[in-house]
């Protein structure tokens, strides 16, 4: 099979995005059935691996093989994605070269999807506009900004989305102030902070620990565009949120001088890159999905291996699209390099992906402090697997990929 890019120009739309670009709490009145009673199925062991390759579901994998390191890929198994027909993956942000988006574009490039019998198209999107898509199965899988940025649009919509990977397991998004300005939270108190959209969760439950709330103890105003050189220069905003493997990179490669305030640092939880599906295929083509994955991650490996050759295959897809988003060689490079750090760094608990339930438990209770969620904190269990990604993966954590 060959490599399909979607030729279809880059919606621009005027809301914050999510992906290493913004954040995205849009509502939306499209909605499928109610939320799957449960996803998840097994909870990895310390190594992220539970030993299975094969996921349970509704179809018929009774005869179908596991993928079984260094032998062949089977007949059946492949016979099963094929039935899949074609994968439609929609990505958060054109295709930069951010987590759970480089590592579909490696994959898709380096043919680990066809080793494995998957059909997959790529095509560029925006997180808001994927949502409705995939809770109507127009497409099958697509990166989220966060992890709770999925299960606040599934909860609002009874979409049933299955999150099954969560590359970033911290915050990507952190408050960028103009030189001169406060040097720490308690100096934000009255200020007017400039928003894409609406102010990003991470920032949010940042100001709010500090005794900061929204509408209250300081205002926001919409900003427009992404240029954070341009909105550094904005008059009566004391800064901006922005993501810490994009627009501070921007602004130090311009000699702007600002300073940083990350949530991490006070130990506010997040997630980024996150690889979510549906109900409805991952119940009808467990296999592929399960594959789909496997091939995914083997890209992320690839990707955190040699981060700069992996920005340059994303560089590749963004400029046969037309880069309507004015993507830079010099701004993709750099923004993967600080998230594969990221990524790496934040995975140490278990293999590269694998959600850890008690982390996106500590982060939709955080939010919904904030506002999200009505302000109560869902079950996640409806919304995350760990048992499939679990199982693409080795007791060594090196993901199992059968011989060529």
């Amino acid at each position: 099979m060959s490599r399909r890019l979607s030729a279809a120009a880059v919606l621009l739309v005027p809301i914050l995005l999510l992906a290493s670009c913004g954040d995205d709490d849009t509502e939306s009145t499209s909605a499928t059935s109610a939320p799957a009673e449960s996803a998840s199925t097994d909870a990895p062991d310390a190594t992220g691996s539970t030993g299975s390759t094969t996921p349970s579901g509704d179809a018929d994998t009774a005869d179908t093989a596991d993928v079984v390191a260094g032998e062949p890929f089977s007949a059946a198994r492949c016979e099963a994605n094929q039935a899949a027909d074609t994968i439609t993956y929609l990505s958060s942000f054109d295709f930069a070269a951010t987590a759970s988006i480089v590592e579909v574009l490696v994959a898709e490039q380096q043919g680990y999807f066809d080793a494995l019998c998957l059909d997959v198209e790529v095509k560029p999107s925006f997180s808001t506009a994927n949502y409705p898509e995939l809770a109507a199965n127009n497409a099958q899988f697509s990166s989220g900004g966060s992890f709770s940025e999925v299960v606040d649009f599934a909860a609002k919509n009874e979409a049933e989305f299955v999150v099954l990977a969560v590359e970033g397991k911290t915050g990507i998004d952190a408050l960028i102030v103009k030189d001169g300005g406060p040097t720490d939270l308690e100096g934000l108190r009255g200020a007017t902070i400039g928003v894409k959209g609406k102010i990003t969760p991470s920032v949010a439950a940042m100001l709010k620990q500090a005794g900061l709330t929204e509408g209250t103890d300081y205002t926001t105003v919409l900003l427009d565009g992404f240029d954070p050189k341009v909105h550094i220069e904005v008059p009566n905003i004391v800064g901006f949120p922005g993501y810490k493997s994009n627009e501070p990179k921007q602004l130090e490669a311009a000699g702007t001088p600002f300073t940083l305030f990350d949530p991490a640092e006070s130990g506010i939880p997040g997630s980024f890159g996150v690889l979510y599906t549906n109900a409805t295929f991952l119940n009808e083509h467990p296999t592929a999905a399960q594959d789909f994955v496997r091939a995914a991650m083997r890209g992320l490996a690839d990707a955190v291996a040699d981060p700069a050759a992996a920005a340059e295959i994303a560089l590749g897809f963004i400029n046969a699209n037309g880069n309507a988003m004015f993507l830079s060689p010099e701004g993709e490079t750099a923004r993967w390099a600080v998230e594969a750090t990221l990524v790496v760094d934040t995975n140490t608990a278990t293999a590269l992906g694998v959600p850890e339930l008690d982390l996106l438990t500590d982060e939709v209770t955080t939010y919904a402090e904030i506002g999200l969620f009505d302000r109560t904190a869902p079950d996640i269990t409806p919304y995350v697997d760990t048992a499939l990604i679990s199982g693409v993966y080795a007791d060594d954590r090196t993901v199992i990929w059968p011989a060529a």
